[in-house]
């Protein structure tokens, strides 16, 4: 059985290109051979949308029935809830049913931050990478989210006040670190939308650097605005079908084998530490 990595691409902030990132970082790790699923945690099922579901309000099988089923303890096939994508990662959709799964989630006595990391014991096994895109939010969703990971990787847009938008989920997840999941980490920060022509990128992408990098991994790789890149999510492929050899597709790459690298550093010490 494969030893999965599960990462949450979070951040609470809207627009932080955190479902391009996923998919985009997802497709990137299928090209270097990894076998990869990629989960939908957000209700507005914009990772399903952007992997060709045009309505995935007409799906039958989603991450809220996988959840559902889950707290329900009603056995299932939970592969029943995956799909294909022709660019070689499997995926898990969402749509509107997940905002009332997550009302459920509030209801339940205890275990409540445990149903995702339950259900995806069940399938993690299959894949090198779990990626899961959160919604915008704390809210319970995501606090499953996060416990079911192993690290978290945060988007950062390159033209807002940045280094200010992301305390809350800093905090969240040393929340969690201490409550439900203590071997939570972030991998790092990655930096999107970035402008190099502009003086707020520019001094956004300092700010971000002076006051995490000390303590948090910031990606070399910065991925750069594009037209190309905002035209993708309504194409139903990656950046790397819709534009390969452009700037954006070439920065996921660069992204892509620092993550690589960064698993394969992580396996070399518990290695030495073995022996």
């Amino acid at each position: 059985m494969t030893k999965s990595k599960i990462i949450a691409i979070s951040h609470e902030k809207g627009g932080t290109a955190k479902t391009t990132t996923t998919v985009s970082l997802g497709i990137g790790l299928a090209r270097q051979g990894k076998r990869v699923l990629l989960v939908d945690a957000d209700p507005q099922g914009d990772l399903t949308k952007c992997l060709g579901i045009s309505d995935p309000t007409a799906l039958s099988n989603t991450l809220a029935t996988a959840l559902n089923n889950t707290i329900a303890e009603v056995e299932f096939d939970p592969r029943s809830v995956i799909l294909r994508h022709v660019e070689g990662v499997d995926f898990i959709p969402a749509n509107a049913q997940l905002a009332a799964t997550e009302v459920t989630l509030t209801t339940m006595p205890h275990d409540r931050e445990y149903v995702m990391q339950e259900f995806l014991a069940k399938v993690k096994g299959e894949y090198d990478y779990v990626l899961i895109d959160c919604r915008p939010s704390l809210g319970l969703t995501v606090v499953n989210a996060l416990t079911a990971a192993n690290s978290v990787i945060i988007p950062v847009q390159a033209h807002t006040l940045a280094a200010e938008d992301m305390d809350g989920l800093f905090k969240t997840v040393g929340r969690i670190k201490q409550r439900a999941n203590p071997a939570l980490k972030i991998d790092g920060i990655v930096m999107t939308m970035v402008d190099h022509r502009t003086n707020l990128a520019r001094s956004t992408i300092r700010q971000v650097r002076e006051k995490y990098g000390s303590v948090v991994r910031v990606f070399g790789a910065e991925i750069p605005y594009a037209v190309r890149a905002a035209e993708v999510p309504s194409k139903g492929k990656s950046i790397f079908a819709y534009d390969p050899g452009g700037k954006v597709s070439q920065a996921y790459e660069r992204l892509t084998k620092e993550v690589i690298s960064l698993g394969e550093r992580s396996k070399t010490r518990k290695n030495s530490d073995a022996r």
